[in-house]
C-alpha cells in the first residue's frame, strides 16, 4: 500500500491586490510543512492592470507555482480557471490576503484519507484582532460556523479562503457559479449544490488558515451590501433549482448572531462588534432589496 501523501494544487485568486499581502500569501505557502514534490500553487490574476510577476518570479524556485491570467471575471471563475489547469489530487482554495498555517496542508490529507470525496473546510482565523471592522467581519463567519456546522460531519456551509475537494468531485458537480462575480455567495451556493448532489462536508478546524482582511467602515458595508446581493441571486438560483423559495432563518437565528460577541470579546470591544453586527445586517438586507428592484 502506498504511503505518498496525496497531491494538492492550492488555487489561490487574486484581483489588484497590494504586493505585500500576495507575497506574504506565497511565503506561507513556501513554509508549508509538507512534501515539495507532492502541491503546487496555481495564482490566478483576474484582470489587475498590473499582473503580478514581480511577487511570484521571487517564488519559483521554491515551490511549483504558475501565474494564469484571465479578463476580469471574478473569484468564482478565477477560482474555476485555476482549478481547470490543476494537476493535484485535491484542490485547497485561500485567498491573496490570507496565510496557511504550517500545518494546513498535513490537516486536510490527514482527514482525506478517510473521506476521500467529501468538501472539507479548515478554520479561518483573524489575523488582524485590533481591527474591529475585521473582527467583527470574522466574528460573523464564526458564528455561521457554529450554526451551520454544529456537528462537524454534517456540514453546511464554508468559505472559500479554505476550502478544499477532491479535483475529480469538484469538476464533476461543474465549479463554482460564475454568475456570481463579486466576492459574495459563490461558496454558499457551491455547497448547497454540493449537498444537493448527496455529497458531504466536514469541518476540520485543525486546517488553520490566518485572515489579513483589513477593512474600514466603508469597505465593511459594502462588504455585507455584496452579501445581500449575492443573497438574493443564490436564493432565486435555488428557488428555479427547486420550484420553492428559501425560507428566511428563524428571528432567533438574528438574536443569537447578536449574542454572539459577548462571549469571545470583552467590553467596549464587545459592543463595538455587536453594534457592527447590526451595522452588517443593515447593509445585508440593503444589498438584497437593491438586487431585487433591479432584478424586477
Amino acid at each position: 500500500m502506498s504511503t505518498a501523501r496525496p497531491s494538492f494544487s492550492i488555487v489561490i485568486p487574486t484581483y489588484a491586490r497590494p504586493c505585500r499581502k500576495l507575497a506574504a500569501c506565497l511565503e506561507s505557502c513556501a513554509q508549508l510543512d509538507y512534501p515539495r514534490d507532492r502541491f503546487e500553487v496555481i495564482v490566478v490574476d483576474d484582470g489587475s492592470e498590473h499582473v503580478p510577476e514581480d511577487v511570484t518570479h521571487p517564488f519559483l524556485d521554491r515551490m511549483d507555482l504558475a501565474l494564469l491570467t484571465q479578463q476580469h471575471a471574478g473569484p468564482a471563475a478565477a477560482r474555476n480557471t485555476g482549478a481547470a489547469q490543476a494537476n493535484g489530487e485535491y484542490l485547497a482554495f485561500t485567498d491573496d490576503d490570507c496565510s496557511c498555517d504550517p500545518d494546513w496542508l498535513n490537516a486536510l490529507a490527514n482527514r482525506f484519507a478517510d473521506r476521500p470525496d467529501w468538501v472539507l473546510g479548515g478554520k479561518t482565523m483573524n489575523a488582524l484582532p485590533t481591527n474591529v471592522y475585521s473582527a467583527a467581519s470574522q466574528l460573523l463567519i464564526g458564528y455561521l460556523y457554529t450554526y451551520y456546522n454544529s456537528v462537524p460531519e454534517q456540514a453546511r456551509f464554508f468559505t472559500t479562503n479554505n476550502l478544499a475537494v477532491a479535483a475529480e468531485g469538484f469538476r464533476a458537480v461543474g465549479g463554482f457559479d460564475t454568475l456570481y462575480i463579486r466576492a459574495a455567495a459563490e461558496e454558499r451556493e457551491f455547497c448547497d449544490r454540493w449537498s444537493h448532489h448527496g455529497r458531504d462536508m466536514a469541518f476540520v478546524p485543525e486546517a488553520i488558515i490566518h485572515h489579513f482582511h483589513t477593512l474600514s467602515l466603508s469597505s465593511f458595508w459594502r462588504q455585507h451590501f455584496d452579501y445581500g446581493r449575492g443573497a438574493y441571486q443564490f436564493r432565486q438560483a435555488r428557488a428555479c433549482r427547486d420550484a420553492s423559495p428559501i425560507r428566511f432563518e428563524p428571528a432567533s437565528f438574528y438574536l443569537n448572531m447578536l449574542r454572539y460577541p459577548l462571549g469571545r470579546r470583552k467590553g467596549v470591544g464587545a459592543l463595538s462588534v455587536m453594534m457592527l453586527i447590526v451595522v452588517s445586517q443593515v447593509a445585508n438586507a440593503a444589498g438584497f432589496f437593491r438586487e431585487r428592484a433591479r432584478d424586477r
